[in-house]
């Protein structure tokens, strides 16, 4: 019981959908990453073809069990680097705007400090390259 002087309840909510948050680390900006949150939530609502986007990306299967890839392989993949962070807000930043949520200042700020990082081509960089890739997890892996 989380809140030991309310009495428990009993509510059946084995037909409630989970949401999990899997793509934000320990150094995100809290304030920035729940207001993203929220637009992205605002902006379903308001797509027309959402109904659909949700048939189509839905999961309800292990997608990185062979018997699923084909699963796996029709969604759309996060981006690999933050160059390519900065190149989808870039071409989604009306979204965040909207509605002033975030300014197109901030936008900015974002989208330069994601730059900074000149990691576009980290992942092929570090194929094959095992011990560099530890040093980098060991140098940037200090948040969360």
């Amino acid at each position: 019981l989380a809140n030991p002087l309310e009495s428990e309840s009993h509510f059946d909510t084995s037909q409630k959908q989970t949401v999990e948050m899997r793509s934000p680390d320990g150094s995100a900006d809290l304030y920035q990453l729940l207001a993203g949150l929220a637009v992205a939530c605002r902006h379903g609502f308001e797509i027309e073809q959402a109904l659909d986007i949700a048939k189509r990306t839905y999961v309800n299967v292990n997608i990185h069990q062979k018997e699923n890839e084909d699963k796996l392989k029709a969604l759309a993949q996060l981006p690999d680097s933050c160059a390519a962070s900065a190149e989808c807000l870039q071409k989604q930043r009306a979204v965040f705007e909207q509605y002033n949520v975030f300014s197109p200042a901030m936008i900015d700020g974002i989208i330069r400090k994601l730059r900074s990082y000149e990691d576009k081509t980290l992942r092929a960089d570090m194929e094959g390259k095992p011990e560099e890739m530890l040093e980098l997890v060991h140098k940037y892996f200090h948040c969360g």
